[in-house]
């Protein structure tokens, strides 16, 4: 009985060493992660233009056209990466709010 408890002991110490251990290097791991994709978004965000273009004024006229159009500049903008999702949305709102 002696000998079954210490063999228990001994794996149960081997088992929670391990997880530690790995539990550790996932730590590590994910902070290196971590400062490559905070560095490489700092380095996207310096590389593009701070402010996007506003869209042009609509004229007077064909009011519905005109935005149509606008949309469809919003959205090339935006398929070219210009525009975030989040310049795009506030764009978008901001032309079919007038």
């Amino acid at each position: 009985m002696p000998g079954l408890l210490r063999g228990v002991a001994r794996t149960a110490v081997v088992a929670g060493t391990a997880t530690a251990v790995s539990n550790r290097v996932s730590r590590r791991q994910a902070g290196r992660w971590a400062q490559q994709d905070y560095a490489q978004q700092q380095e996207y965000t310096q590389q593009q233009p701070q402010q996007a273009p506003a869209p042009a004024a609509a004229p007077p006229g064909d009011d519905m056209s005109t935005k149509i159009e606008q949309l469809k500049q919003l959205g090339d903008l935006k398929a070219q990466g210009v525009l975030t999702e989040e310049e795009f949305e506030a764009q978008k709102r901001s032309l079919l709010a007038t």
